[in-house]
């Protein structure tokens, strides 16, 4: 019988120019195809766990993010990322005791429209925010606007929802996607992997996460992986802006680990990966058709690592009642969001991680420019002041 023409390996080059919408398409038949032929019930499980993590969020004009069509798909995708520090059914009385289901990351995602760049903005837990009205995702009254309000906090009151809504109500930007992942999680997805390889210039020394890591080299699995995320008091001066140039550490290495190995374009990893993480994440009913997941999977594939930017959000420590926490300083910020609302390249003429990392010296050697560079002629490099680093970037905890 004839094959289908989009198999054959000489029209390969003619469908990657069809575009994004194509590749998805092709993603949900190669995907579907494996589901039956070789992982059997394995695809069947991981749809279950899709359709069953889903749940409503909602623009800052109240109405509720469907999945995207293919106008929306073809444009820049938006996605917030939050670790969830939840205890409750992690078995781990060393993560401390179960109580109130905090933020413990957030991150905003952005890849452009023309999947030439991508960014991920870090905001700081102990950011102070003003919270819109959320809706209550028990039914019910909603829970009322309110200011100065801890950005992690906003997951206790209306769940990853109303989390979703503050950064919304912070940047301007429309975000339609959710991810939510627990420790659990991501225990399981650095298993998946095959544990992730960091560098750590000082020792770490943290009684807390129950993290010691001597001055060198180490690959990260499991629980250690998790401690390494989530330490701060081992890292720079301890505070939440340490703790997130360590996190770009580790997911700076991670990208190139997932990119050198093809991982983002092969579905039986990325079945793999899935059905690792499923089980412990919440993903917006917006994000929950395995075809679209694969699609940005391999639209981020589709990045160069030196224009992947990591960033930190600019913010300055406050005094007085909210001593130890943090505020936007407002005119950087708003830069960088408009930046992303316009759809606009965010790169750093160098790396710059800032406290509670360095830049390794092996990273920007001078036969390798880009290295340590992601801005071009064409493109305007970030202020000085922009804290961050890229994928191409080797850095090392300090």
């Amino acid at each position: 019988m004839t094959q289908p023409e989009f198999i054959f390996p000489e029209d390969q080059r003619r469908l990657r120019r069809r575009g994004w919408l194509t590749k998805l398409l092709i993603s949900m038949v190669v995907v579907a195809g494996l589901g039956v032929a070789a992982v059997g019930g394995g695809y069947v499980y991981l749809v279950s766990q899709l359709n069953a993590s889903g749940i409503d969020v909602y623009s800052t004009d109240g109405e509720t993010f469907a999945p995207p069509t293919a106008e929306e798909i073809n444009g820049p995708i938006n996605v917030l990322v939050i670790g969830s520090d939840t205890r409750v059914g992690q078995g781990k009385t060393s993560y401390g005791p179960a109580g109130n289901a905090l933020a413990d990351v957030i991150i905003l995602l952005h890849v452009s429209a023309d999947r030439k760049n991508a960014v991920a903005l870090s905001f700081p837990r102990d950011l102070m925010v003003s919270v819109p009205e959320c809706p209550n995702p028990e039914g019910g009254e909603k829970y009322s606007a309110k200011d100065m309000v801890q950005i992690n906090a906003t997951m206790n009151t209306g769940g990853p929802a109303c989390t979703l809504l503050t950064v919304q109500k912070l940047t301007g930007v429309k975000i339609p996607y959710l991810a939510m992942i627990d420790f659990k999680g991501v225990i399981a997805m650095s298993e998946a992997v095959g544990g992730v390889t960091v560098c750590v210039a000082e020792p770490i020394k943290d009684d807390y996460t129950q993290l010691y890591l001597e001055a060198g080299e180490h690959t990260l699995i499991g629980e250690q992986a998790l401690a390494f995320l989530r330490t701060r008091h081992g890292v720079g001066d301890g505070s939440d802006l340490s703790r997130i140039s360590n996190q770009q550490v580790f997911l700076t290495s991670l990208v190139r680990k997932l990119k050198d190995e093809g991982a983002l374009t092969n579905p039986f990893t990325m079945l793999k990966l899935g059905t690792a993480a499923l089980e412990n994440m919440t993903l917006s009913n917006s994000l929950t058709e395995i075809g679209v997941i694969l699609g940005m999977a391999r639209e981020v594939n589709d990045v160069d690592l030196d224009k992947i930017t990591f960033l930190k959000l600019p913010v300055y420590s406050l005094k007085g009642t909210y001593a130890g926490r943090v505020a936007v300083i407002q005119d950087q910020a708003q830069l960088l969001f408009d930046r992303i609302a316009q759809d606009e390249p965010l790169v750093l003429e160098e790396a710059n991680p800032g406290a509670g990392a360095v830049v390794a010296e092996e990273s920007a050697p001078a036969t390798e420019p880009t290295a340590g560079t992601g801005a071009t002629a064409s493109e305007e490099a970030l202020p000085e002041w922009a804290q961050g680093t890229n994928a191409s970037v080797k850095s090392c905890s300090n």
